[in-house]
């Protein structure tokens, strides 16, 4: 309840306390350490939280919220996996596909019903085989959905659930590295664009 309003300080000291009463009458202090740090990240992004102007805003049903999105052509394409790759019976995510309409990431459903994200590149008349993105990227047991690419070619924002986010979906950005063909790692965009609630697909027109 602490961490759903914000009051970080209050959870972690609610935390602690319940995880040293554990500890005495010793039981599994595990999910209680994890929750612990979930407060504490909450926290620290709390105190670099920025400040943002709404200019304009509206509410749109999820299984339209694709259609909302009205980025320019030099921003690249957005779509639902389903729609993107005309497969009825396939499973994914948003598909992102730059503005030279050569460089495609999206995610697709694994087989432990996690999302995950792949990058393809075009090869003249078809795109090449999937390659799945780095560990840092897909965390084991996580979700990773929604990318999105800056017109730099290199600064990737997608969304996870995993343990570095504050609650639900959360979005992160990572760059990638052209010499090396690596990610750096990622870092939780923080407040205000994040929450203890589901928040993600962030795009930069």
């Amino acid at each position: 309840a602490y961490n759903g309003q914000y009051r970080y300080e209050e959870a972690i000291e609610t935390f602690e306390a319940y995880i040293t009463d554990l500890a005495k009458r010793k039981r599994s202090t595990a999910e209680a350490d994890s929750l612990l740090a979930i407060s504490r990240l909450g926290l620290r992004l709390l105190r670099g939280v920025e400040e943002v102007q709404v200019i304009d805003s509206f509410v749109v049903d999820k299984q339209e919220l694709l259609e909302a999105y009205r980025l320019s052509p030099e921003s690249g394409t957005l779509a639902t996996y389903q729609d993107y790759f005309d497969q009825e019976d396939g499973e994914g995510g948003t598909v992102y596909e730059n503005e030279l309409g050569n460089r495609l990431y999206y995610s697709a459903l694994q087989a432990d019903s996690t999302l995950q994200i792949f990058a393809s590149s075009k090869l003249l008349d078809r795109w090449s085989q999937g390659k799945t993105l780095p560990d840092n990227i897909n965390e084991a047991g996580a979700n990773a959905n929604y990318p999105y690419m800056l017109s730099d070619g290199m600064t990737l924002y997608y969304a996870s659930d995993g343990k570095e986010s504050l609650g639900g979906y959360d979005i992160f950005v990572t760059r990638y590295n052209t010499n090396s063909d690596t990610y750096l790692t990622p870092e939780n965009v923080g407040m205000p664009f994040n929450s203890p609630y589901n928040d993600y697909l962030y795009a930069i027109d």
